[in-house]
C-alpha cells in the first residue's frame, strides 16, 4: 500500500501539462490567475477549454487547483466575513456545540449550514457573494449545471491542532467498518458526486496552518480506508504539502484527495475559510417517501413477528433496508453535531437498537421523531 502511495506522489507536473495556469505549486499544483481567466472566459469557447483542462487535474493530475483572486472584489469577501463573525458570536451565545468531523470540538469555531445562514441573515451579502464567477465555473466543470452548493464556515484560532488525514464525503465521513460494506465500484465513483472547495476569508500564511494536501491520491483505490490507517496517517504527516493563500484565493479539490487542515502555530491570526461542498444532483431517489411514517408504522409488526419467530432478524433487517432511510446525511449539523463520530445515526440503524434492546412503540416513535426533527433546517 505505502509503495503504491509514495510511487503514485511523486509525480511532478509543468506549465506544459496544464498550460492555462499561471504557475506550479510545489512541482505538483496548478496554480490560476482568476483575472486571466476572466478575459478567457467572456466567449463560449474559452469557457469549455478552462472547465476541461480543470477536470483533466481535478481527475487524473495532481487533483487539486488553486485559483488566485477569485475573488477580485475583497469588500466583498470582507462584509461576508463580517456575517460569518455575526453568527459565530451569536451561536457561542446561545451555548451551541458545534464539533468536527476530522478535529477536537471546540478548538475551532463553526458554523454549519453557513449557505442558509448567510442567505437569511444578509440576502443581499450572499447575492453578491454567491454571484461569483470562479466557483460557479468550477462547480459547473466538475458536476454540471444542477450542482448545489452547501458551505461550512471553519475558524482555526491560533494554537488549533492539525486534522488527520481523510477524504471527504460521502464515503470519506463513514466508519471502516462501513466503508468496507460498499463494493469497489462504489469507491470509484464516490469522488464524482462532490466537489470539495475552500475560500480564504484572510491572508493564510505557512504559520497559521493552510491545508495539507497529498496531490494524486484521488487516483488511489482503497484510499478510503487507508487514510484510517496509523502507517498512512504518519506517511502524510511526514510527506504532504502545503500552499499559503492570499485573502481572496480559492482552492478547489477532489474529495478523494488525501487532506487535513494544518496546525494553526500563529499567536494572532484566526484562519477563517469558508468550506464549499458541492454536490451533483443526482443522487436522489424518483419519489418522495415519508420513511420515517413508514417505519412507525412497521415498527409494531417486526416487534411482533420477530419475538415469535415468524421472521428471522436477516428478514426484519432486509425490511428495514427496503422502508427505513439507511442514510444520515443530509441532515441539521447544528442540531445533530459530529461529536464522537464521523455521521450521526441513521433510521435503519435506530429501528435495529430499538428491536434490539426491545423498546415499546411509543418510545421508538419519539426518537424517530426526534430523529426527523434534528434533520430539519
Amino acid at each position: 500500500m505505502l509503495d503504491d502511495l509514495t510511487s503514485l506522489t511523486k509525480q511532478r507536473v509543468g506549465l506544459e501539462d496544464y498550460p492555462l495556469a499561471a504557475d506550479i505549486g510545489g512541482g505538483q499544483v496548478p496554480l490560476y490567475d482568476c483575472a486571466a481567466l476572466r478575459r478567457l472566459t467572456t466567449e463560449e469557447a474559452g469557457r469549455k477549454l478552462v472547465m476541461a483542462e480543470w477536470v483533466g487535474v481535478l481527475k487524473d493530475g495532481p487533483g487539486i487547483i488553486v485559483l488566485k483572486k477569485a475573488f477580485d472584489d475583497l469588500e466583498v469577501l470582507d462584509h461576508a466575513t463580517v456575517q460569518f463573525e455575526k453568527l459565530i458570536a451569536s451561536e457561542k451565545r446561545n451555548g451551541m456545540e458545534t464539533g468536527d468531523h476530522f478535529a477536537k470540538s471546540g478548538a475551532n469555531d463553526r458554523v454549519w449550514n453557513a449557505l442558509e445562514k448567510l442567505c437569511l441573515l444578509d440576502p443581499d451579502g450572499f447575492a453578491r457573494y454567491y454571484a461569483n464567477d470562479m466557483i460557479a465555473l468550477v462547480s459547473e466543470a466538475w458536476l454540471g449545471p444542477a450542482y448545489q452548493i452547501t458551505s461550512q464556515v471553519n475558524v482555526v484560532n491560533p494554537g488549533g491542532a492539525a486534522q488527520c488525514v481523510h477524504r471527504d464525503y460521502h464515503l470519506g465521513f463513514q466508519s471502516p467498518a462501513q466503508v468496507s460494506r460498499y463494493p469497489v465500484h462504489v469507491h470509484g465513483f464516490s469522488p464524482f458526486l462532490t466537489l470539495q472547495g475552500a475560500v480564504a476569508h484572510c491572508d493564510m500564511p505557512f504559520e497559521s496552518g493552510p491545508t495539507l494536501y497529498m496531490p494524486f491520491t484521488q487516483k488511489y483505490g482503497p484510499g478510503y480506508l487507508a487514510t484510517q490507517t496509523r502507517e498512512i496517517r504518519d506517511w502524510f504527516d511526514a510527506n504532504h504539502l502545503q500552499l499559503p493563500l492570499q485573502k481572496g484565493d480559492a482552492v478547489f479539490f477532489s474529495p478523494a484527495l488525501f487532506h487535513a487542515a494544518g496546525n494553526n502555530r500563529s499567536s494572532s491570526i484566526r484562519r477563517m475559510a469558508n468550506l464549499l461542498q458541492v454536490s451533483s444532483p443526482f443522487g436522489r431517489a424518483m419519489e418522495s417517501i415519508d420513511r420515517a411514517r413508514m417505519a412507525c408504522a412497521l415498527y409494531p409488526v417486526l416487534q411482533r413477528r420477530l419475538h415469535d419467530g415468524a421472521l428471522s432478524e436477516a428478514a426484519v433487517h432486509r425490511i428495514i433496508a427496503a422502508s427505513a432511510e439507511g442514510y444520515a446525511f443530509p441532515t441539521n449539523l447544528d442540531r445533530d453535531p459530529p461529536i464522537g463520530g464521523l455521521a450521526p445515526q441513521s433510521q435503519q440503524d435506530l429501528c435495529r437498537q430499538a428491536l434490539g434492546e426491545n423498546w415499546d412503540e411509543r418510545r421508538f416513535a419519539a426518537a424517530l421523531g426526534a430523529r426527523v426533527e434534528s434533520a430539519r433546517s
